[in-house]
């Protein structure tokens, strides 16, 4: 299933793309797309019952704002340096576990939405990832049959990142990542049924039409089961916590001088294999 949450802001209701791309409403059978209804495996079984009988009503997508596709996320979880290419360009060696840092669940908004450009910023950066979002309470995950069954579904998520914040201000990353709107997602939440293989999706992004970014993630130095398992043994993840899982070759900040780093009235779009596109204009914070 494609499931996704649409309207204003803090105002979204849940709602579903059938598969002729027909959106429809899911509230009379639940209040939200989270972590509450991930979990609950009789809610999602009347969700699809109901999509197969072709009863659900239909949204007029027209005008309507497609928001994150999971609302009251706990906590994000993200995977630096996890593509071998972008360890390539970085002149990075490879890590030999994974690297952990957080963002702020208030960091995301839909997929269409402004991204800002912080004050004081010269080195806005972009990265398309794949996102996993958990459906079920995870901890001390011993194989990648239990990690792989913990997952809800995937998502795109663009970690935009501002690089002299996360790395010449000193501390930890977490301050050139928690920026005002750093984490576009969405459209969908795709259920894990339909992508069989998380290892082979081909992942994209194009500032202002030119393409930037044009991976797969099959470059993953830590495929998604073994990051799932991996961050269970550091910390518990609960239904609709989300990991980004890192980004391939094409950042900025691996160009040469000048590096082009995003500005004002930038468009940035980007995608992943079935899970759907996102688009962006940058305007100053």
């Amino acid at each position: 299933m494609k499931l996704l949450r649409v309207g204003t802001v803090g105002a979204e209701r849940p709602a579903l793309l059938d598969e002729t791309g027909v959106l429809r409403d899911l509230s009379a059978l639940v209040p939200d797309i989270d972590g509450a209804l991930l979990a609950d495996d009789g809610k999602l079984a009347r969700i699809r019952a109901a999509a197969a009988s072709g009863e659900l009503p239909e949204l007029d997508a027209a005008g309507l704002r497609t928001g994150p596709p999971v609302g009251r996320i706990g906590k994000i979880v993200c995977i630096g340096l996890n593509y071998h290419d972008h360890a390539r360009e970085t002149g990075a060696a490879p890590p030999e576990e994974p690297i952990i840092f957080m963002k702020a669940p208030d960091t995301v908004v839909g997929p269409d939405d402004t991204v800002l450009v912080p004050r004081g910023s010269v080195k806005t950066d972009w990265e398309v990832e794949l996102a996993v979002v958990i459906g079920r309470t995870a901890r001390y995950l011993e194989s990648d049959e239990q990690a792989l069954a913990a997952v809800a579904g995937y998502a795109v998520a663009h970690d935009v990142s501002e690089r002299a914040f996360q790395i010449e201000r000193g501390g930890q990353w977490d301050k050139g990542k928690n920026c005002e709107t750093f984490n576009p997602l969405g459209p969908w939440l795709v259920t894990a049924d339909e992508v069989p293989d998380p290892q082979a999706l081909g992942v994209r992004l194009w500032v202002n039409g030119e393409l930037k970014q044009d991976g797969t993630t099959a470059e993953q130095i830590f495929p998604v089961a073994e990051v799932v398992r991996y961050v269970s043994h550091f910390m518990t993840l609960y239904p609709g916590d989300v990991i980004n899982t890192g980004t391939p070759a094409g950042v900025a900040m691996g160009r040469p001088e000048p590096k082009p780093y995003l500005r004002a009235g930038d468009v940035v779009e980007l995608e992943i294999d079935g899970l759907g596109r996102q688009r962006q204009e940058l305007k100053d914070a």
